[in-house]
């Protein structure tokens, strides 16, 4: 299968340009610039330019378009995330939308797109499956993050596509890597436990991430589906093992209310109520499995030169 990926150079597209050519996919990356590897084909298009989609989906006659658009940088602002999400909104809505505007130009019949699994709304109990609602009263800075996520997903099902929604990324050239701004943080003791730290987090390695596109062109089947990890655990857990694995001292515990002024409202949120993800769904019919069934393990492998160093 021709696969165009949209979005190759980025995180998750890093690990899936070469596991979709090792699964004997021809590989053809779309980003803005076409430095380091994006398939043996590789198109610098801006996405939000139509004319410019539509020219390099015609040039490069693909069977199937990955979206795995986003611009998020390396470290957030939690107070800002409407502003740090800015471009991702837009990739989201108008760069997705031009995709599928192509896709439907020159008949390319499947697409595959990113979503969110930690975006389901809090009030509920064990893990979300795909049928849960999302969000829906929203801290106010994540609403427009939450609405991109909501058109990307509508507009991608519409067209009979499949999204996948990823959980907390990990991996090289994440936050959690270990040169990544969250582990950067922990390091120095500067990422506490909010109100207990009751957060539910549901993680994937992004070489889980690339198996699942992989899965999801491979069986066809347009919907929904959590791409996570087995384990959800609350930060409260999660966290002091991270710590402890690259020897970093035990996170500060910190009222809600004193913590406020400093994360706003969707970091308050973000670590006292987010809700993880079920992932049978995938399993059962993407037939995919996390190749790392939990962030314990995930979690000593990538940050063991931390470990080894301290």
């Amino acid at each position: 299968m021709r696969v165009l990926v949209a979005g190759a150079s980025g995180v998750v597209g890093r690990q899936l340009v070469p596991a979709l050519e090792t699964a004997g996919h021809d590989v053809i990356g779309l980003a803005r610039t076409t430095r380091g590897k994006l398939g043996r084909g590789a198109v610098a298009v801006d996405v939000l330019d139509r004319d410019a989609v539509i020219r390099a989906v015609d040039d490069s006659a693909p069977d199937a378009i990955v979206n795995m658009l986003t611009a998020i940088p390396a470290r957030i602002n939690p107070k800002r995330i409407d502003r740090d999400f800015a471009m991702t909104n837009r990739l989201r809505t108008e760069g997705t939308e031009n995709l599928l505007h192509a896709a439907k130009l020159f008949g390319v019949s499947q697409i595959v797109a990113q979503g969110l699994a930690y975006a389901y709304d809090p009030h509920g109990a064990g893990p979300a499956n795909e049928d849960t609602p999302l969000w829906r009263d929203p801290p106010q800075p994540f609403a427009p993050v939450l609405d991109g996520l909501k058109q990307l997903e509508a507009s991608t099902l519409a067209a009979q596509g499949t999204v996948l929604r990823l959980g907390h990324l990990y991996g090289p050239g994440t936050s959690y890597a270990s040169d990544g701004s969250f582990v950067h943080d922990v390091r120095r003791g500067r990422v506490p436990l909010v109100g207990g730290g009751t957060a539910t987090f549901s993680f994937t390695h992004t070489r889980d991430v690339a198996a699942a596109v992989v899965s999801a062109l491979t069986m066809g089947l347009p919907g929904v589906f959590n791409i996570v990890d087995d384990e959800p655990a609350q930060m409260h857990e999660w966290l002091p093992f991270l710590s402890r694995t690259i020897g970093a001292p035990d996170p500060r515990r910190v009222p809600t209310l004193m913590a406020r002024f400093a994360v706003g409202t969707w970091g308050i949120a973000f670590m006292t109520q987010l809700r993880g993800a079920d992932n049978a769904r995938a399993k059962r019919l993407l037939k995919w499995q996390p190749k790392v069934p939990t962030w314990r393990n995930g979690f000593a492998s990538e940050l063991a030169d931390i470990a080894a160093g301290h």
